[in-house]
């Protein structure tokens, strides 16, 4: 083989044909073989290598406006995307909007008198002058904070007939000689698992604020105490989510002992349930216990362990957006823009009909939107034909494009997509599961890590009362209070 053929081994020398040529037909048909062979791998090698090329450049103008990506990842030079349209109206508060500013209390706590002395003008002493009246001005402020310590005394007698002693009893609860309240404990709580304040932190600010010395021990273990006391409130919120009519899920990674698991979240608009396991799909959807036997509508993104149970789904159409947006910018696909926009505008078509009182839209809107679907995916799928396939067949799923796999969801879900429109419960998008998951990421990334699943589990029920207790209007602190007086506040709600 000559020097040329060695540095480029599809190219056959001359001397190779002349002499398959003189050695008869079997010979050339070897050599045509053998070339057909390498084009085929060299094609093949050229395929894989556009294939990753093209992904290489996708993922290089993917960010959160246009894929699933959080806007954290987006990095301080990204450019912002208005993602909303201006309506032209300036900044800040409307006209007719309803401000928080400070308002005058009728009867403050504290009233200080501040005398006029003498009069500003000729000098006069106007001590004896009569009272015009009084211009006011309130000053809201903490009074100063100091921990309270109340002695309980239980009385001990002796019965003069038969000598038994007598003890009284303490409140429940009240074991140790010497021990923190509940609302020191419910105060700990909140700053651990809902501020997301670390643990010495906490410890730090407990005694800054209120003169109190505790360890990071005493925290750690006030949380097991709570989550302990808070089993039977969190496994009613779990069945009141198990009997909704429409319910949000969603999952997202989670480190606990240093390894990668998952957190799963359910919730309505009145609940939130968080569940960790070590895995992301069927086997910890199963353990979670809220899919099996659920008869509502399961809201989330296209998750095929979600799929995989018989209630009626509705999939996240923030998601599809996003996803719609990068074909439009990056591929200039029509169709794509012609969906999103189409999507907006039947979801405005929902929202003034819920703000009228409606509780459908029409059968002939609803046959419109529908054949508008349909001209706009069928436009789609003419964009983007099936690639022929070359050479030898393959194992496995056959590869598409981008496009072509959401066009497939499309066309295979959509009434999983269009569900919204035929069933007011049910939202537009999966947001609210998002929102439930979005101060779990907050605390991985104060955290870093869980160093065990007891304290894993221990903060997502913890967080699942706080959740629960914030969307149905309730103090925080005054909720969790009533954890450690025996009494949760939501046991009476979900009675």
């Amino acid at each position: 083989m000559t020097r040329d053929a060695e540095s480029k081994p599809w190219r056959i020398s001359r001397e190779h044909i002349v002499t398959a040529y003189r050695a008869g037909l079997d010979a050339v048909i070897s050599l045509v073989e053998y070339q057909q062979d390498l084009i085929g791998s060299l094609r093949a090698q050229i395929e894989s290598l556009e294939a990753r090329v093209a992904e290489l450049e996708r993922r290089q103008h993917t960010d959160s406006h246009n894929s699933s990506k959080p806007p954290a990842s987006d990095g301080m030079g990204r450019k912002v995307v208005q993602s909303r349209k201006r309506t032209g109206r300036k900044p800040g508060g409307q006209k007719g909007h309803e401000g928080t500013t400070l308002r005058v209390t009728e009867n403050p706590d504290h009233i200080v008198v501040h005398a006029v002395g003498n009069c500003c003008g000729c000098g006069k002493h106007l001590g004896q002058e009569a009272l015009v009246g009084y211009e006011r001005r309130q000053e809201v402020d903490l009074p100063p904070l100091r921990a309270e310590v109340t002695e309980h005394r239980g009385e001990v007698k002796l019965c003069g007939d038969c000598g038994q002693e007598n003890r009284g009893k303490f409140p429940e609860g009240l074991r140790s000689p010497v021990q923190y309240g509940p609302r020191i404990r419910g105060t700990l709580i909140y700053l651990k698992d809902y501020a997301l304040v670390p643990f010495e932190r906490a410890a730090e600010l407990m005694q800054d604020l209120f003169g109190v010395r505790l360890s990071a021990g005493t925290l750690a273990n006030t949380e097991q105490e709570c989550s302990g006391k808070l089993e039977g409130t969190v496994g009613r919120i779990k069945e009141q989510i198990r009997g909704s009519e429409v319910a949000n899920l969603d999952e997202t990674g989670l480190r606990i002992e240093g390894k990668l698991s998952w957190l799963h979240s359910a919730g309505t608009a009145s609940a939130t349930y968080y569940f960790p396991h070590a895995k992301r799909g069927t086997e910890a959807m199963e353990a979670m216990g809220i899919l099996p036997g659920y008869q509502g509508v399961a809201v989330h993104d296209f998750w095929s362990s979600y799929l995989s149970y018989r209630c009626v789904h509705a999939l996240c159409n923030a998601h599809l957006l996003r996803e719609l947006t990068f074909i439009w910018e990056e591929w200039k696909q029509k169709w794509a823009q012609e969906m999103a926009e189409a999507l907006r505008g039947w979801k405005k078509l929902v929202d003034r009909a819920k703000a009228r009182g409606l509780a459908a839209l029409s059968a002939r809107l609803l046959e419109e939107i529908e054949q508008q679907y349909e001209r706009i995916l069928l436009r789609g799928l003419q964009a983007n034909p099936l690639a022929a396939q070359t050479g030898p067949p393959r194992r496995g799923r056959r590869k598409k494009s981008k496009a072509r796999n959401l066009l497939e969801r499309l066309r295979d879900h959509r009434e999983k997509v269009l569900r919204f429109v035929h069933d007011f419960r049910v939202p537009f998008d999966n947001n609210r599961a998002e929102r439930d998951l979005r101060m779990m990421k907050v605390q991985q990334k104060i955290s870093g890590t869980f160093r065990s699943w007891q304290g894993a589990v221990a903060f997502c029920r913890i967080r699942s009362y706080i959740a629960t207790t914030r969307k149905m209007g309730l103090n925080v602190i005054e909720a969790l209070t009533s954890v450690f007086l025996g009494q949760p506040l939501l046991d009476r709600l979900l009675a």
